[in-house]
Formats: structure tokens, sequence, C-alpha cells
């Protein structure tokens, strides 16, 4: 059970930045983006996946796993 939690935990912090990312995306579009052929901000399809790239660039990939290392 705490292998399942600790995982669990592991994968929210991966994800959790690129759906944080997608929602500022969609909120940038709503609320600032333009209508006169803007690329990201004028769709909010493109706006939102673009927010989610920005998120995915701060997810920590790194971590190393716990492993237990025999010493002779």
């Amino acid at each position: 059970m705490e292998l399942m939690k600790s995982k669990m935990f592991k994968w929210s912090l991966r994800i959790l930045p690129v759906l944080i990312g997608a929602i500022g995306g969609y909120l940038y579009y709503f609320y600032v983006g333009c209508n006169q052929g803007c690329s990201i901000t004028g769709n909010p399809w493109s706006s939102t996946i673009y927010g989610s790239l920005i998120g995915l660039v701060f997810v920590n990939w790194k971590t190393k796993s716990k492993q237990k290392t025999k010493e002779v």
C-alpha cells in the first residue's frame, strides 16, 4: 500500500504542472487572447497545448528511485 501511494505521489508531481499549465493557457486565451490571426492566443486549443508544454518544462524528470545497495 505504501508503494502505491509513493508511485501516485510521484506521478502527481509530474502530471500536476502540465494540468496547471493547460488551465493557465486556456485562461490566457479567455482573458487576453486576440481575435485577429494570432497563432497561439487566437485559438483555445493551441493556447491550451502551449500552456501544457510550458508546464511540462517545470516537471522534474531527474528524480532517482531509491534503491537499496548492498555494501561488501
